[in-house]
């Protein structure tokens, strides 16, 4: 459970908060639904995600389901630490794809009294940790995590699995590329793929 208030007010330091889980899962959903609450509570909101990510938007951050938020685009972690000064909050949306630099700027930035909110799949299409997102589970006062459905048992789903031959660690992608699975699934699907 996390808490959006700490409890003693005279503490002046920020908060990490993480939301990782697989593809569809809702992270994107739930870092845009953080957000806007912030923004209606008239905080200052900064946020970013890799300038890799065009997907949906050049600028905006999308969820599947297609809400959004404006965002800044940065070309690496650092770009973040100097336009986030004087914010209340700090969103992060696809930190897989940042550098490892990416960790040190989120805790910099909490321990200047921000709150900061990450969202970002946690493994790759391989099924293990993704990037600098375990380092950021580990430093985070929160980690939420999310799942999808597998779509072939429909129970809850935290593997991301790649329908393409693509073995790029890094591959945009949507439902034509992945799909969620649960355990279970990914490791036949895996299975029946080293089989070809």
């Amino acid at each position: 459970m996390f808490l959006e208030n700490t409890v003693n007010h005279k503490e002046q330091f920020g908060w990490i908060e993480v939301i990782c889980g697989s593809m569809f899962s809702g992270k994107t959903e739930e870092l845009i639904r953080r957000l806007k609450r912030a923004q209606f509570a008239k905080q200052k909101v900064e946020i970013f995600k890799p300038e890799i990510d065009t997907r949906y938007h050049d600028e905006m951050v999308v969820s599947h389901d297609a809400n959004e938020i404006r965002s800044t685009p940065v070309p690496a972690a650092a770009n973040i630490a100097i336009l986030a000064q004087g914010c209340d909050v700090v969103g992060i949306d696809e930190a897989q794809f940042f550098d490892d630099e990416i960790v040190k700027i989120c805790n910099d930035l909490a321990n200047q009294g921000i709150r900061v909110i990450v969202a970002g799949l946690d493994m790759d299409f391989k099924g293990n940790p993704f990037g600098p997102m375990p380092a950021l589970m580990a430093t985070a006062e929160y980690v939420t995590k999310v799942h999808a459905v597998c779509t072939r048992t429909g129970n809850l789903a935290n593997y991301s699995f790649r329908k393409t031959d693509n073995d790029k660690l890094v591959m945009l992608g949507e439902t034509e590329e992945y799909e969620p699975l649960s355990r279970a699934a990914y490791f036949y699907a895996m299975k029946k793929d080293e089989e070809k």
